[in-house]
């Protein structure tokens, strides 16, 4: 049964939260980070990305540039920038995108729940990003950054939800993306008990976002249990920071892929190749999007087709042959491309559906790609279906937007 825990977060003031507050440490690269937290010495980015502190060029992962996040962090609180709750609490986190907003519980996650399967993946780590994050993890003693899961919606659960977020939030702002952020204290002992009471009694959560953080996370825990020879199990170390949020108020968006080469191929072998699996129709110059499951749309040289998988290249009854990145990995990117493993391909990279097919067309109108493909998005119900049946998803699956901002609440393991 799934375990919810209060805790004693460390929080802005209300005056520089939306400058302290920063993306996800992994949706955007070094120059990015640098451009971001440029001129604003609150970001978070100080600590989660602390390369930028340093010139360019400096190897974000030299034992000078974790040690620099510790000493910033260390800053922040000296500074006030970041105080300590006094009592344990839990917290609402919400965000709004395009007029749609969805309501999580910020608390922390059991190490145990991960490592006896209560917490549930659907995708594979990288050893390297996993250590990177462990390093940081370890640095700091600190989960500075949340972690994005999810659980089957609870009736009770919404309805204490409701009731709090009638109140005045303790932050509430807009990114400069345009993206609303709206936080919540929950200090009432009797609602904390009673949440906790609540999530006791489902089965599983899911990791949604965010399975290297969560991996580094609870690698860290394990490795300070066998560090404490007085070791008793309640210790804050065994646990760490998500945001839980009810499965119906999620929306996965698309990922697609945009390759560099065509095996080899012309595009007029490519599309006779294409014809054995896919019913292929041309749609012209204009952006043309997936309409449903089992149909891409591809752009290649200047137009868009219609790619629509025959019956019979798929099993739906199958969680991991119903996916559409599965049909395009299988009948596409390996068969017809040549591209073996979407992990270390350089030919191959990927495109969040934030960014829009327009991103896609544009890569491959700059002579960057030779052909770009759009899929139909995942639904959470694949997600959790996959997840419950133990199998994990091809890499670069699912999109989750908005991204959590980090800094709104940290959790120490101490």
């Amino acid at each position: 049964m799934a375990i919810l825990k209060p805790f004693k977060g460390l929080r802005p003031p209300q005056s520089i939260v939306k400058e302290l507050a920063a993306r996800p440490y992994d949706v955007m690269n070094s120059t990015e980070a640098r451009a971001e937290a440029s001129g604003n010495v609150y970001s978070l980015l100080h600590i989660t990305r602390p390369e930028i502190n340093f010139k360019e060029g400096i190897d974000e992962h030299a034992p000078e540039v974790y040690e620099k996040a510790r000493e910033v962090f260390d800053q922040f609180r000296s500074k006030g920038w970041l105080v300590q709750d006094k009592e344990d609490k839990l917290y609402i986190y919400a965000q709004t995108m395009e007029g749609r907003t969805q309501y999580g519980i910020v608390g922390c996650a059991a190490v145990d729940d991960y490592l006896n399967g209560v917490i549930k993946k659907h995708e594979l780590t990288r050893k390297d990003k996993e250590e990177d994050r462990m390093k940081h993890v370890r640095v700091n003693n600190a989960n500075m950054e949340p972690v994005f899961f999810t659980f089957p919606a609870v009736a009770e659960i919404d309805e204490i939800i409701n009731g709090i977020i009638k109140t005045k939030p303790e932050y509430d702002f807009v990114a400069d993306d345009g993206f609303g952020h709206h936080f919540w204290l929950i200090d009432d002992k009797a609602t904390i008990a009673r949440l906790v009471e609540l999530f006791a009694a489902i089965p599983a959560t899911y990791v949604a976002d965010g399975h290297h953080r969560t991996a580094a996370a609870a690698l860290v825990g394990a490795e300070k249990r066998k560090l404490n020879p007085n070791h008793q199990g309640d210790e804050e170390y065994n646990y760490f920071l998500a945001v839980h949020f009810p499965d119906n108020q999620l929306k996965i968006i698309d990922y697609n892929r945009v390759i560099k080469d065509l095996n080899g191929l012309t595009p007029e072998e490519l599309l006779s190749k294409l014809e054995k699996s896919f019913v292929v129709e041309l749609k012209g110059a204009d952006i043309y999007k997936p309409a449903k499951l089992h149909e891409f749309s591809m752009y290649l040289g200047g137009q868009w087709y219609a790619l629509n998988a025959r019956t019979g290249t798929y099993n739906d009854n199958d969680p991991i042959g119903v996916l559409d990145v599965t049909i395009l990995s299988n009948l596409v990117l390996d068969e017809i491309l040549g591209i073996k493993d979407l992990r270390t391909d350089k030919r191959i990279d990927f495109v969040g559906g934030i960014r829009g097919l327009g991103e896609l067309k544009r890569r491959v109108d700059n002579g960057e790609m030779k052909v770009a493909f759009a899929l139909f998005a995942v639904s959470m119900q694949q997600l959790i279906d996959i997840a419950d049946s133990g199998n994990i998803m091809p890499p670069k699956t699912t999109w989750f937007e908005p991204k959590l901002r980090s800094g709104l609440v940290v959790h120490e393991l101490d």
